[in-house]
């Protein structure tokens, strides 16, 4: 389905296509191009780099700043080994104030020195000037924090992420919008209808499509989506969004790479499973971290075809 302007529930598209058009020439490499590049190498897989504090304590690191450092020198190695893809949250490193910002910021730039894709867990999203300053933080060349990709939650609208949307663009970034959540307290409002009977996901998915079909028309463009694995209704017409699809919630949350493969069966390609916790439990022993992370990502590729 297409987005429809104005309709009053996640706002209107026009402003962020405005913004973001008025600037296309002399474009970087696209994030969609490296992840295929990553997943024709490692698969889709993507780590979830989470370092609670309970993961700091059972693995003797002691839940400090410096047990995070440590944790950090032992897991990037290990993931730079078996997958193509990293996820950190952001809060769990921003928990251990300015020096865990230091090693986040440590961690983006070693992994992707290392050849992995960062894709940075903050959900931001706000307006005007405040996603201005979300992009100087996360994307493209002299962000401190310089990831790959972003995620962003949309319920301030859609339509007020212009900037965010043109910083994304003129760095072969990408956003992931929150579009159905992995917990089960999102339901009550991303499948909340709008007059016309369409839920906020599908309002939110349209919108992404008409994005991506003005940004990169011949592609898949910079604005990706957050969809879990759930097989609920009503089912998403993802292939519509021309996105990529980041799928939380897999391993602890309930949820496995099969229903990753069912959910998203239309558009295998385009799908980023994220796993966390389930492999962090192997560590802290480096040859079992990579032991577990390789066969998850081997059991990705094969399910997902890549």
């Amino acid at each position: 389905m297409s987005a429809r302007r104005g309709d009053g529930i996640v706002g209107d598209v026009g402003g962020a296509l405005e913004v973001a058009l008025c600037e296309t020439a002399g474009m970087p490499d696209t994030f969609a191009a490296r992840f295929e590049s990553a997943r024709a190498k490692r698969g889709p897989l993507v780590w979830g780099l989470d370092p609670s504090g309970g993961l700091l304590e059972q693995w003797g690191l002691g839940d400090t700043a410096d047990g995070l450092d440590r944790f950090v020198d032992t897991v990037l190695p290990a993931a730079a080994d078996a997958v193509g893809l990293v996820k950190p949250q952001s809060a769990f490193y921003e928990r251990h104030g300015w020096r865990g910002v230091r090693t986040l910021t440590r961690l983006v730039a070693e992994a992707r020195n290392a050849g992995l894709l960062v894709i940075m867990d903050a959900k931001r999203g706000d307006i005007g000037s405040t996603n201005d300053a979300y992009g100087d933080a996360y994307l493209g060349p002299g962000a401190p924090l310089a990831a790959d990709a972003l995620t962003v939650t949309p319920y301030l609208g859609l339509g007020a992420m212009g900037s965010l949307v043109r910083r994304a663009d003129q760095a072969g970034s990408c956003l992931f919008v929150v579009v159905r959540s992995s917990n089960p307290e999102g339901r009550a409002v991303q499948s909340a209808l709008d007059p016309s009977g369409h839920s906020v996901e599908e309002v939110l998915l349209g919108q992404i499509g008409d994005l991506n079909r003005q940004l990169r028309p011949a592609g898949i463009g910079p604005v990706g989506a957050v969809v879990a694995p759930l097989e609920t209704q009503p089912r998403l017409e993802l292939t519509a969004a021309r996105a990529l699809f980041l799928a939380p919630g897999v391993g602890a949350q309930g949820a496995t790479l099969e229903d990753v493969a069912n959910v998203f069966a239309s558009c295998p390609d385009r799908v980023l499973p994220s796993v966390s916790r389930v492999l962090l439990a192997a560590g802290p022993d480096p040859a079992r971290l990579r032991d577990a992370a390789d066969t998850a990502a081997a059991e990705a590729r094969r399910l997902l075809r890549a």
